[in-house]
């Protein structure tokens, strides 16, 4: 049985993305940013531990949510959970964010010899790469932390062999 270990979820967000989202915190990140916005999550150890599906019931009771976004934490650190995740929201046409501390070229090698990786990305509609960088810490971008990190449309991205920037 697939089982997410997990920091957190927020029921209701709209700073996550846009619309009304479902937030999943994965516990567990190797970057450790300096300044990060959740560095109760960067242990592995700890976290509650829920299914993919029970998520998603959770997800249900609400008809307003309009996607849903994976946070940590490192959710890629979760690939296959993860994944499983994400490809029931796209089941129930729920948009799909991930926020990683990777950059999309990073997360494209690694899923070279972890395809839990390709398939957590091929069921996400945005990536924001990146890790946050306090120096580049700006309030004026949607949905960023800093300058640096890039909204990425995946499927356009994995179709042209190149990130293709998202309007998020």
């Amino acid at each position: 049985m697939c089982i997410i270990n997990l920091a957190g979820i927020i029921r209701e967000s709209i700073v996550d993305g846009p619309g009304i989202r479902f937030v999943v915190f994965a516990q567990g990140c190797p970057r450790r940013c300096e300044d990060c916005h959740n560095p109760s999550s960067w242990s592995f150890e700890g976290g509650s531990k829920m299914t993919p599906q029970k998520i998603m019931e959770e997800i249900s009771k609400n008809s307003l949510i309009t996607g849903v976004t994976l946070s940590g934490g490192e959710p890629f650190c979760q690939p296959e959970t993860m994944a499983e995740l994400a490809k029931l929201c796209c089941e129930r046409g729920l948009n799909v964010i991930a926020y990683t501390g990777y950059l999309y070229e990073d997360l494209l090698e690694m899923g070279q010899s972890q395809p839990a990786i390709m398939d957590l990305l091929k069921a996400t509609d945005v990536v924001v790469d990146g890790p946050f960088v306090t120096a580049l810490k700006s309030y004026e971008l949607r949905f960023m932390g800093s300058s640096n990190q890039r909204a990425i449309d995946v499927p356009k991205s994995l179709e042209q062999g190149k990130a293709i920037l998202a309007w998020i």
